[in-house]
């Protein structure tokens, strides 16, 4: 079972030298308990004196190896973790879920990877939302938080995507990989001209169970519910340092959202627009995403 499972985590698109290179290093995989949970991650030491430690949050359903071909770039000189939320990728699932448990998941990998000194937290989409709750809680551990394509509105415009979001968390099976692996779509919605990296985290969102292969997350993990929290409240008390990127071809971004966001994160906070990237930014312009996150960490590490 365990040669069919890498086997089918291997990517089959043509891809380049840089995306080998970080699959070569996989990172160390790793298991820790957090509120009688088990939460997986990956984690990758800085490889020389590290100047901070940088934990990388997926979005909904997603997991670690959202991160995974860009963690060993960003472990020159940092310690990095990402994780995969409780519900989600290779953690257990739990009875219920809401950002107090997602930022104890968060806070539970921190300590188990020993991180000290200065802390960051970078989280896409649903993980932004998740690390603005971190911020307004415990700001006070984390020297910044970057949000990545988040779609922080005010209440209204909140209530009203709210209603026209479709219902996710029915699960599916499928007998065949392949067949399965050929389902993947990125939501929302998008053109992504890095195959290999779509392929990617396909791969590695499926399991198999008795009944065949399915997506990892939890239905319970999966609802809209999980949107109707007050994040932008969350963003603009959080009392650690912040900045925002986005991509400028993403679907959920627009002239007044980021606006709202400019004003809930002081008007010195960075943000960044991604060129040519729509809301997974990282997938559409992973070197550029990199670039982007290193001048934000080089001028925060100026700071201190």
């Amino acid at each position: 079972m365990k040669q069919e499972m890498i086997k089918h985590l291997k990517v089959q698109s043509p891809a380049p030298d840089w995306f080998h290179a970080a699959m070569a290093d996989a990172g160390q995989s790793r298991f820790v308990d957090v509120k009688d949970c088990a939460v997986h991650y990956l984690y990758w030491p800085s490889k020389r004196m590290a100047q901070g430690n940088l934990l990388l949050v997926h979005g909904g359903g997603g997991h670690a190896h959202w991160w995974s071909f860009l963690a060993p770039m960003l472990a020159k000189d940092l310690n990095v973790a990402a994780l995969c939320l409780s519900g989600m990728g290779d953690s257990g699932s739990r009875s219920c879920y809401d950002s107090d448990i997602r930022v104890a998941d968060m806070r539970g990998v921190i300590s188990d990877a020993a991180f000290s000194g200065p802390t960051y937290v970078l989280g896409h989409s649903f993980g932004g939302f998740m690390a603005t709750r971190f911020g307004q809680l415990y700001g006070n551990e984390l020297t910044g938080i970057i949000i990545a394509d988040s779609p922080i509105w005010a209440p209204q415009k909140r209530e009203e995507d709210q209603k026209r979001r479709p219902r996710v968390g029915n699960k599916r099976y499928y007998s065949d990989f392949n067949e399965a692996l050929k389902r993947f779509r990125l939501m929302p919605s998008q053109p992504c001209e890095n195959e290999f990296l779509v392929e990617h985290i396909g791969r590695n969102s499926l399991k198999l169970v008795s009944k065949g292969w399915c997506w990892k997350w939890d239905g319970g993990a999966m609802g809209n519910h999980r949107f109707g929290e007050p994040f932008h409240e969350y963003l603009a008390a959080a009392t650690c340092r912040k900045a925002f990127l986005y991509g400028e071809r993403s679907k959920l971004m627009d002239e007044e959202t980021l606006v709202f966001i400019k004003s809930l994160i002081g008007e010195d906070a960075p943000v960044i627009g991604i060129p040519e990237a729509h809301h997974h930014l990282m997938l559409d312009q992973p070197i550029a995403f990199v670039t982007a996150l290193r001048g934000i960490l080089a001028s925060w590490y100026s700071e201190e």
